[in-house]
């Protein structure tokens, strides 16, 4: 009869912290559009692959009375499951209890989650829904912050790390999300900043709304804290499933293969005639990735983002791959502070998780002026140029169209390791445009002629003499800068045999503790 008492009571403390701060609370979640932890970590996982783990952990704390008010699980659900088969570990911030805030104990609980993934190397997602530290535990609220952030920076480029942001994550709580690599924002609900609307109004003045200082749109558009953004939970956690099929559960594997029907050498007519004669005129480089990689799948991230330049995942005959690319169609193409940044982090992501790299090329050059150069786009942009040459994984370059001075050697060229360098036929790799070239080279003849007629023939005659010589790839293809020159509607299958030669490349980059990448 003992025994029975005792699994009763088991059952019953299960079904206590199941309702975390209890139905009235998990109502008021409901009402505000939002679901509670477990409902999320449910969306989230294979039906009942979730094992959790320390759902009976209470915190310690005994200051302002919080002694007599204890749930347990402590705020925080966490545990591991799988999706599609591949195991994953967790934690859910659960806002009915102490508004999601951070105690030494719950700290402690998703410590011991990110601990686990990194022995079985697996990745970890963490759901972010929390008011911030626990201000009744003062530094050991913060001394919690400070083991998690740790764990973070050790695990990044071991596994993968992905935080979505379901609600309020304000203060310290910020910078685990940052620390990982990929996060993602709902829509209206969710909010990321390091001090608040009352505080930004008392210290500088400003008036701005919570949503205008660090809603969904802030940080997936203005300032790229969000890789994505959602319009509701569900959508997101589907994202999350979607984002780890293009992902290795670790950085000692290889990406994940998937069985396609999509022939290799698919020809695709369109490609022929997708670039404008004019090469003034824009067209869509998603076009032209829709139409080369399998299925016409394509994963991008930091879409609303440094929308000039495109990241993001798709497969080549099954294979997993990360692809960059200009995109004409915005700002030219060119390269500023924000792309470059952009493109880097997702190159330096895709050589940690040995996934391979096309860049496809159509860039004009860097964004001129003095806001840029304010900003730092020397600095910005040698990122990108170290991300590119520090990555040992198979790269292969396609260029479209424009390839023009630094930016063409920071866009993934054969001396930065480029393995296999083809070029479009409409290529034009220079130093830089016709019209700029003439202004240089022939400035002072040109000045020399008072005739107005006169002087835009000549600079016509110099202008085509230039693009015969330049605004095409085989000068670069004369030196061996460029590999081959493909036709356009074969470029899938060039792509894909590249790949495949590349297979069991090796390259080692030299001993050293850590690079130095000029952050």
């Amino acid at each position: 009869m003992e025994n029975q008492q005792k699994v009763k009571n088991l059952i019953d403390l299960r079904v206590q912290a199941k309702l975390g701060g209890g139905e009235k609370r998990i109502a008021s979640q409901h009402a505000k559009g939002k679901f509670s932890a477990r409902e999320r970590i449910d969306m989230l996982l294979d039906e009942g692959s979730f094992e959790e783990l320390d759902m009976f952990v209470t915190h310690r704390c005994n200051n302002f009375g919080l002694e007599k008010e204890k749930y347990l699980g402590d705020g925080v659900i966490t545990g591991h499951g799988t999706i599609d088969g591949r195991t994953v570990f967790l934690y859910a911030q659960d806002f009915t209890v102490f508004g999601g805030s951070l105690s030494e104990t719950m700290a402690l609980k998703i410590c011991k989650v990110m601990d686990m993934a990194m022995k079985m190397g697996c990745p970890v997602i963490g759901v972010n829904d929390s008011g911030g530290a626990r201000i009744q535990e003062g530094v050991t609220s913060l001394a919690g912050y400070a083991e998690i952030f740790q764990r973070n920076i050790m695990a990044s480029g071991v596994i993968p790390q992905i935080s979505a942001i379901y609600g309020p994550c304000a203060g310290g709580a910020v910078y685990s999300p940052a620390l990982t690599d990929f996060v993602l924002m709902t829509e209206d609900n969710s909010y990321m900043f390091v001090t608040g609307p009352k505080v930004v109004k008392s210290v500088t003045g400003e008036d701005i709304s919570t949503e205008d200082l660090g809603g969904a749109d802030v940080h997936a558009g203005k300032s790229g804290v969000s890789h994505f953004k959602v319009e509701n939970e569900e959508e997101g956690m589907l994202l999350i499933r979607k984002l780890l099929t293009y992902l290795p559960q670790n950085n000692l594997e290889e990406p994940p293969l998937v069985e396609t029907h999509d022939p290799i050498d698919r020809l695709e007519d369109s490609l022929n005639t997708i670039v404008p004669d004019n090469p003034n005129l824009p067209y869509d480089m998603k076009n032209v990735i829709h139409t080369i990689v399998d299925n016409g799948e394509f994963l991008e991230v930091h879409r609303n983002y440094a929308r000039n330049i495109i990241v993001g995942f798709a497969r080549f005959n099954g294979i997993s791959t990360g692809i960059i690319a200009n995109q004409p169609n915005f700002l030219a193409g060119v390269l500023d502070c924000d792309a470059s940044r952009k493109a880097a982090r997702f190159v330096r992501f895709c050589d940690a998780f040995n996934i391979p790299i096309l860049t496809l090329v159509d860039v004009p050059g860097f964004l001129p002026g003095s806001g840029q150069e304010y900003a730092g786009i020397i600095i910005h942009g040698a990122k990108l140029m170290f991300a590119y040459g520090e990555a040992t994984v198979p790269k292969v370059t396609v260029t479209l169209r424009k390839s023009y001075g630094g930016a063409h050697d920071v866009m993934s060229c054969k001396q930065l390791r480029g393995d296999f360098n083809y070029a479009w036929p409409t290529a034009e790799i220079a130093v830089m445009g016709a019209a700029g070239a003439i202004e240089v080279l022939e400035g002072r003849a040109i000045n020399a002629i008072t005739d107005p007629e006169e002087k835009a023939k000549y600079i016509a005659e110099k202008v085509a003499e230039y693009n015969e010589k330049f605004a095409n790839p085989y000068q670069a293809a004369s030196y061996g800068y460029i590999d081959d020159v493909i036709e356009p509607r074969n470029t899938r299958f060039r792509i894909i045999r590249a790949f495949q030669a590349l297979q069991t490349k090796k390259v080692v980059n030299p001993l050293r503790k850590h690079c130095n990448i000029p952050l």
